[in-house]
């Protein structure tokens, strides 16, 4: 079989801008061969000229699928794609400057293969296509190389063209978007049912809790309407519930001091006295039971005051004390193994600390305060809404419920709740901390109950133990120990609400007209049993 020059078969075709199948004079443009210096430079550029279609419509779908055409612009004349590209630059640049002078105007950046104008004449240039292979630096651009350059410099302004197309929707996109979020979120914030849970599930009071779910989302997003004068009605119904759930109970609303005339019911700072009698218990248990309250009890029981006391003092506070309310009982023992068995009611609870027993009962008396207010700032002033201090030696009678709550609440001393002030048990000695001179005083207290929240207890427990702690770097001791300091604090620190004789009361004394219900009562004082340790 005859072969060609490239070693083909006779009936292969080859494309006709071939090096291999122009004729001579072709392939003078193609930048090789010595013939590229025997035609005049005229006759060159006019064979370039006229190869320029036929090379243009030959190479078009290829380059039409490597470079993809922009859309023409609806300004740009309808003869303007037949322009040469290196004309149109020419008047373009023409133009700039001639007006650079005078807009002062940003001349339009151009990569470094269009700032070359005799890329597309005919001299030589020294920029060249990247997806072109390198001609020697003495050769001409070749037809092809020109309609390749056309191409791609139009698919260059399409893609730029494209680029803006595409940051222009982004931006477009993220207006949306950023709308949407800004007026989902007012209409949230504004709903009656918003939370800080976006989606949760509510439930309807009416209902209870075995109504139907209810996914909240806003309620223009289930139906398609906004009833506004609707949210509007529950948002105030709303903010009336709240208000009502929130406002603090004033002391007209449930203590009535003129229920008991013959007794003290209100102190010269206006602080109730509480007797039974004079509180309405349905209206606090109505307001604290919507508050859904905690309240703490500590109580110490060291050596044998474990075995003879905690037993009956566990098991009348679980039967009697804040009734239907979340109670913690907080027990401090010296020896846990010694714990007596006591089976606690639904809302009950205890935790039960190990602390250092004290080698006499005076300083077991007084380091309480320091033990208590050390576990208030660990723990129990997060876990309670108010705090009870009692002694171990008493057992509960009767109900001991809300009229008891306070920010800071005193007990008066049964024994001395009708004695003058200059007759109380004072600490009368100027060099001890809880001195309190005569003349001066309201009642005497009892350091067997002291409360309120924890913050006012934790007050209380670190003034008392700082005049302790003063009384012993000054080798002297209060008479009755912490409770002569407590009536120093609650002389300088006037309480909030004081409890009668009857919510701590000693049969001893008989049980005359005032006492109506003997809230708790003290234990037979087993002195010779319980206090061997002196």
């Amino acid at each position: 079989m005859k072969q060609t020059p490239l070693g083909l078969p006779a009936t292969t075709r080859t494309h006709p801008l071939s090096r291999r199948a122009r004729p001579a004079s072709q392939l003078s443009l193609s930048g090789a061969g010595p013939a590229l210096h025997k035609q005049p430079r005229a006759a060159r550029s006019r064979e370039r000229a006229s190869l320029l279609p036929s090379a243009r419509r030959s190479l078009a779908p290829l380059l039409a699928a490597l470079c993809p055409l922009p859309r023409r612009s609806a300004r740009q004349p309808a003869g303007a794609q037949e322009a040469h590209p290196a004309g149109l630059r020419r008047r373009r640049r023409d133009r700039s400057s001639d007006s650079r002078g005078r807009r002062g105007g940003r001349e339009r950046r151009r990569s470094p293969a269009l700032s070359e104008p005799s890329f597309c004449g005919s001299g030589v240039g020294p920029q060249h296509l990247p997806f072109l292979p390198a001609l020697p630096s003495s050769a001409e651009r070749s037809s092809i190389e020109l309609c390749c350059f056309a191409f791609y410099s139009e698919g260059r302004e399409a893609d730029d063209e494209e680029k803006i197309m595409n940051v222009k929707g982004k931006v477009i996109l993220s207006m949306l978007v950023v709308s949407t979020v800004v007026v989902v979120f007012w209409e949230y914030i504004n709903s009656p049912e918003g939370s800080f849970l976006w989606i949760y599930h509510s439930k309807n009071s009416e209902l209870g809790d075995n109504g139907s779910q209810n996914w909240w989302f806003p309620s223009w997003f289930k139906n398609g309407t906004h009833n506004y004068q609707g949210e509007e009605e529950d948002i105030d119904r709303d903010k009336e519930q709240r208000k009502e759930d929130n406002e603090e109970l004033q002391l007209s609303d449930w203590f009535n001091p003129q229920k008991r005339p013959e007794v003290v019911t209100v102190t010269g700072w206006k602080a109730p006295v509480v007797w039974e009698g004079t509180y309405n218990r349905d209206i606090l248990e109505n307001y604290y039971g919507k508050q859904k309250i905690t309240v703490g009890l500590t109580v110490f029981a060291i050596g044998k005051y474990i075995e003879h006391y905690l037993e009956e003092f566990l098991t009348s506070a679980n039967k009697h004390f804040m009734v239907g309310h979340k109670v913690i009982f907080y027990i401090m023992v010296d020896d846990v193994s010694r714990l007596p068995l006591v089976e606690l009611g639904p809302l009950r609870s205890f935790k039960v600390f190990e602390i250092q027993p004290e080698k006499r009962w005076q300083d077991i008396s007084m380091m309480r305060m320091k033990t208590i207010g050390e576990h208030i700032v660990t723990h129990i002033q997060h876990e309670v809404d108010f705090l009870f201090c009692m002694d171990v030696d008493q057992v509960f009678q009767n109900t001991f419920g809300l009229e008891t709550l306070g920010q800071s609440v005193a007990q008066l001393q049964a024994w001395w709740y009708k004695a003058e002030p200059d007759k109380f048990t004072y600490e009368r000695r100027k060099e001890s901390a809880a001195y309190i001179p005569f003349g001066q005083g309201d009642f005497y207290y009892h350091a067997a109950i002291f409360g309120g929240t924890p913050i006012q207890v934790l007050n209380i427990t670190q003034e008392c133990f700082k005049g302790i702690l003063q009384d012993k770097r000054n080798d002297i001791e209060a008479e009755w120990h912490d409770e002569s300091h407590l009536n120093k604090y609650f002389l300088l620190n006037k309480p909030t609400k004081i409890l009668s004789p009857e919510y701590c009361w000693d049969y001893h004394i008989g049980l005359p007209a005032d006492i109506k219900t003997v809230k708790l009562s003290w234990q037979t004082k087993e002195y010779n049993l319980v206090r061997n340790n002196i």
